[in-house]
């Protein structure tokens, strides 16, 4: 363990000591002849006593000195001590927060009691909704995006330079061959097209990295923007010079928040390679200046970039509230099987503030008047490459409105699978000024809701629940004001 969390222990078990003896700080100096001071720095984690003190303290307190020095907590700070040697703290990099470990030191030695409350609090949440370690890591981030409004200027810079060393031309659309050459002739890379296929359990993975020999399997099946994108992202992490990596994309597991950021790290270097920020912002300026919405020119902006549509979407959350000040956004992938009536929002990003929707895991029936739904069964039905759609989403009951874009299409490594993705941009007027097409009658408008079972949209034709949640509600709220005109009417 480290030296710091074993003082801490110490420490807690010192303070918990001496509080159940109904002892002051000054009372144990006056027994123990140990200056309150330094008891103080004990039992705030700043010192461990040497044996003879310890031995002192054991003997004044009555406390087996074996109980004094194990790392045992009792069952009221077991949670703190599980906490601090399962080295969480050394795993998150809580500078990126601007957080200082010693900090929360401080407040775990100071308020122990409360501390293990709230403790005790998360655990239990996370075990009700199986919230595992990796989720946790992956929400870690998803947070580090949201408090920097998902813009990186030193990986944008970086793209920059890259581009510059190796004489990639970012003003035209980036072919794989592009790419291809730099990681053979350049970081040694071989390239294996075959290998992946002979594996029926590796189905979902487009890519291996086998470090020793920097060899790339890539499965047969991915199109021309997912090679691209692997490419760029192999790329990132040779140039970035990030060696704590993960080699499979998409991953399978981790073993350190490090190797969570920095597949970030690779994958926002890699959208910014492929998808170029003064070329999109200059064509999203195009879309954006017209007084109604352009489809077509829409579509050719997204068919410009030699990327998938949910790569061009997560960089609009990149470009748009740095290009356009548009902070207030909302991106979503909802994945949906064929013939089922499951929809699962398993990726999602909000920037500003908590937007609806987001991810619910109480088995609720999300919207079905969702453009984000509606593009998936349109391309169920159809059996096109790519559906797109647009809608002006009102939520009532939050008193907010959203431009949501979405597009939907086929996964291509799972049978009668379909995914959308969609970014929704909250209607303001900020929005307003920037986008000129936010009056186009001829976008739908359409209410909605976050869940059916808290919707209060009456005679819905698509609802797939009833408003449960909402009719509790109303039945607490009109328990409480009887109670209230009881207390009224009989408090004499």
């Amino acid at each position: 363990m480290e030296e710091e969390y074993i003082k801490l222990i110490f420490g807690l078990k010192l303070k918990q000591i001496r509080t159940e003896k109904n002892l002051s700080l000054f009372g144990l100096s006056k027994l123990s002849g140990l200056s309150k001071s330094y008891l103080n720095e004990i039992e705030n984690g700043k010192k461990y006593p040497k044996p003879d003190k310890i031995a002192l303290l054991s003997e004044k307190l009555e406390v087996p000195y074996d109980q004094m020095v194990s790392l045992k907590l009792d069952k009221n700070l077991a949670p703190i001590g599980e906490l601090l040697q399962s080295k969480i703290l050394k795993e998150i990099p809580l500078e990126l927060f601007g957080i200082k470990e010693s900090n929360l030191i401080d407040i775990v030695a100071n308020a122990p009691a409360k501390v293990n409350a709230f403790i005790s609090t998360i655990i239990e949440i996370a075990q009700h909704y199986n919230f595992s370690r990796e989720s946790f890591f992956l929400a870690s981030v998803r947070s580090f995006q949201e408090a920097n409004n998902n813009y990186f200027d030193d990986l944008e810079q970086q793209v920059q330079k890259f581009s510059k060393a190796y004489q990639v031309d970012l003003t035209k659309s980036l072919t794989s061959k592009d790419l291809e050459e730099i990681l053979i002739e350049e970081y040694g890379y071989v390239l294996n097209d075959s290998e992946l296929s002979k594996y029926e359990a590796l189905g979902n993975l487009r890519s291996v990295f086998v470090p020793k020999t920097k060899t790339l399997l890539l499965a047969k099946g991915i199109d021309e923007a997912q090679r691209t994108f692997i490419y760029a992202k192999e790329i990132a992490y040779n140039y970035l010079q990030i060696a704590d990596r993960l080699h499979t994309f998409p991953w399978i597991k981790f073993k350190r928040f490090d190797q969570v950021l920095n597949n970030f790290y690779a994958s926002y270097f890699a959208g910014a390679l492929v998808i170029p920020k003064d070329k999109l912002t200059s064509q999203l300026e195009k879309v954006f200046e017209k007084e109604t919405f352009d489809k077509a020119q829409f579509f050719e902006m997204l068919n410009g970039f030699n990327a998938s549509p949910e790569s061009f979407y997560q960089r609009l959350t990149n470009i748009l509230p740095k290009a356009f000040n548009i902070k207030n956004l909302f991106f979503l992938r909802i994945t949906h099987k064929a013939d089922t009536e499951k929809f699962y929002l398993n990726k999602e990003l909000h920037l500003s503030h908590q937007h609806s929707p987001r991810a619910n895991e109480t088995n609720e029936h999300y919207c079905r008047r969702w453009v984000s739904l509606k593009v998936i069964k349109d391309i169920s039905e159809s059996g096109n490459s790519h559906e797109f759609d647009i809608q002006i989403s009102n939520y009532p009951s939050h008193d907010t409105k959203y431009l949501v874009l979405s597009s939907a299409t086929k996964d291509p490594f799972r049978n009668n699978q379909y995914r959308s993705i969609s970014i929704g941009l909250l209607i303001n007027k900020q929005l307003e000024r920037k986008l000129k097409f936010l009056e186009d009658k001829d976008i739908k408008r359409q209410e909605v809701g976050v869940t059916c079972e808290r919707c209060a949209i009456k005679n819905c034709e698509v609802r797939q629940a009833p408003a449960v949640v909402l009719d509790k509600q109303e039945k607490n709220k009109k328990i409480e004001i009887i109670v209230e005109e009881l207390n009224a009417k009989f408090q004499g």
